[in-house]
């Protein structure tokens, strides 16, 4: 087949963007000679239960699916009654980004806390965590976090640890969105047990897609007790996958070794050069005007521009808007960003905020 891309146009907009890493590339290759027993019952799903009990400790049950809206829904389903509410950040992907699957699909009730960095706290839980008994209300049942945040932020272990005990003491239940968890984990320098069941999360969604694969995520049950119907819920929500040796093989080539924390230690290590080389720019007034909205401590930078600026950028690199009304935009990076790419980038952003 002809290309029909120029392979060489690099962006900023999403780690979506990105192409699937050769390794994974080569893993789907190697699956698909011969036949193997479709829906889970081959051995490349197999070997995936082993090494996610190789990260997550003995006793977790991992459940390939597509994509993370649907590892979302379907493994907060999972611990929910029909009566029951998530707790979330509304900043929270489930709530922002999701189309409303969780509440038009999954038919659950997001109870949002409004937070500037993406975080929940006891304190802020607590502002929706009430009303049990009340039929008149939704039940709060579950407590949803992001790791790391959709700020391109992380919880601390301890702080996880604070929430989960916290949600445990009222009845709830954690779930954890770990759309980006490889980009946190590589962060924090801790192994991906250490700030997931380790301090309490029950279960989890495993990112894939962005840190390499071509569409592969799973609902991972670290506490059986905090879940149950997974094994139908996934046929439900249209995220059992016929051939799923192909989806597992992606996610075992990323955890069979080192690559998912390579991918995701690189894509972390260019949002830090390119924060570094807007401070540098900034502080020798080669740039103008840009000003830090979060921390950088995954592979996402948050930035307000001045007016103007986004849409000139945005002819030469791809990125997305954050908050329009206040000038903020998101810059992404991915496991195949170059340090020329940032490079690039950093240029342009000094040509423009000085430009006239």
């Amino acid at each position: 087949m002809t290309t029909l891309h120029d392979p060489n146009v690099r962006g900023f907009a999403s780690d979506n963007y990105s192409g699937i890493h050769p390794e994974v590339l080569a893993a789907i290759a190697a699956a698909n000679d011969g036949h193997q027993i479709a829906y889970g019952e081959d051995v490349y799903t197999a070997r995936l239960q082993e090494l996610m009990a190789q990260h997550f400790g003995d006793g977790v049950e991992a459940f390939p699916v597509f994509n993370g809206t649907g590892a979302n829904v379907t493994g907060l389903q999972s611990m929910l009654p029909r009566w029951g509410a998530v707790i979330a950040a509304s900043t929270a992907h489930i709530n922002v980004d999701e189309g409303g699957a969780p509440e038009r699909v999954g038919g659950m009730k997001l109870l949002t806390v409004p937070t500037e960095d993406g975080k929940l706290t006891p304190e802020l839980i607590d502002r929706e965590a009430w009303g049990w008994g009340d039929e008149h209300r939704a039940q709060p049942l579950v407590v949803a976090v992001t790791q790391s945040t959709e700020l391109g932020t992380l919880y601390t272990p301890e702080e996880l640890k604070a929430i989960a005990d916290h949600a445990h003491s009222l009845g709830m239940h954690v779930h954890l969105d770990g759309a980006r968890i490889a980009n946190a984990a590589a962060s924090l320098d801790l192994p991906l047990r250490a700030f997931t069941r380790d301090v309490g999360i029950d279960v989890l969604s495993f990112g894939g897609t962005k840190n390499g694969a071509m569409g592969a995520e799973a609902v991972v049950v670290l506490n059986p007790e905090a879940a149950s119907g997974l094994v139908y819920l996934r046929k439900l929500n249209m995220q059992l996958s016929s051939k799923m040796r192909f989806v597992s093989a992606q996610l075992v080539a990323l955890l069979d070794g080192d690559l998912w924390l390579r991918n995701a230690r690189h894509s972390n290590a260019m949002a830090q050069r390119l924060r570094a080389g807007v401070e540098a720019g900034l502080a020798d007034g080669s740039i103008r005007g840009v000003a830090f909205t979060q921390q950088t401590q995954a592979n996402g930078v948050f930035a307000t521009l001045p007016d103007g600026v986004a849409d000139r950028l945005r002819e030469s690199f791809r990125f997305y808007d954050w908050d329009a009304a206040r000038n903020e935009v998101r810059w992404m990076c991915s496991f195949d960003t170059s340090e020329t790419d940032i490079d690039a980038f950093v240029a342009a952003i000094a040509r423009e905020t000085t430009a006239g």
